[in-house]
């Protein structure tokens, strides 16, 4: 995995009524085209009655997998331009599929693009995106005299305590952005005179969200 990927931050839905219409939006985290097939499938049996269920989804972290469909409706005005929303918006391993209730009213092609894509924005932005960042578990180990201080400063700085065991010194687990390792490290050998260890447990990858 990349050490930054946006995906959303959630499944969701998001309906739009146009000129009678009604757009139904749901988004998906994905990781398979099986998962996106199986998805699709259960909007499918859901809204048995409605007219069309158009989709569009990326997978992989460079995007090698991608897929629309118009269901039906004129050729380019549903499913591109579901995936170009996704695409704008730098999203990753995520399907949308947008379902539509015909209102009797037919929208033109130019009307039907501009649903679609609207349907996508508004159901980004209800549920909203995050980034996955890479961080390093790392482990602190400090003297009890020291444990206090040190806790007030990862507070003071935005860093979040994850774990913490006591035996004769106590040990803090502490996720850190790969970038900003060396810095931490630094300025807590500095600040504490040496007198503090640490330690790499790995890699995980926490969900920052991204501001609407």
């Amino acid at each position: 995995m990349d050490k930054h990927l946006i995906t959303i931050a959630q499944n969701g839905s998001h309906e739009l009524d146009i000129k009678k219409s009604r757009f139904i939006a749901n988004a998906f985290r994905i990781q398979t085209e099986e998962e996106a097939q199986k998805f699709i499938q259960e909007i499918k049996t859901q809204h048995h009655k409605a007219n069309h269920h158009c989709f569009a989804y990326l997978l992989g972290n460079d995007d090698h997998i991608q897929r629309a469909s118009d269901d039906g409706e004129p050729s380019g005005t549903a499913g591109v331009p579901i995936l170009e929303v996704l695409q704008k918006n730098n999203v990753h391993n995520t399907l949308v599929v947008v379902t539509r209730y015909f209102g009797g009213i037919k929208l033109g092609a130019g009307g039907l693009i501009r649903a679609y894509s609207n349907s996508t924005s508004q159901v980004l932005t209800e549920i909203g995106l995050v980034e996955l960042v890479s961080q390093i578990k790392l482990s602190l180990t400090i003297e009890y005299a020291q444990h206090d201080s040190l806790v007030h400063w990862l507070d003071a700085n935005h860093f979040k305590v994850s774990d913490s065991q006591y035996g004769e010194k106590v040990t803090v687990q502490v996720p850190v952005a790969e970038p900003k390792i060396t810095e931490f490290e630094t300025t807590l050998t500095n600040l504490f005179s040496g007198n503090i260890a640490f330690q790499k447990l790995g890699t995980q990858f926490n969900e920052v969200p991204l501001k609407k």
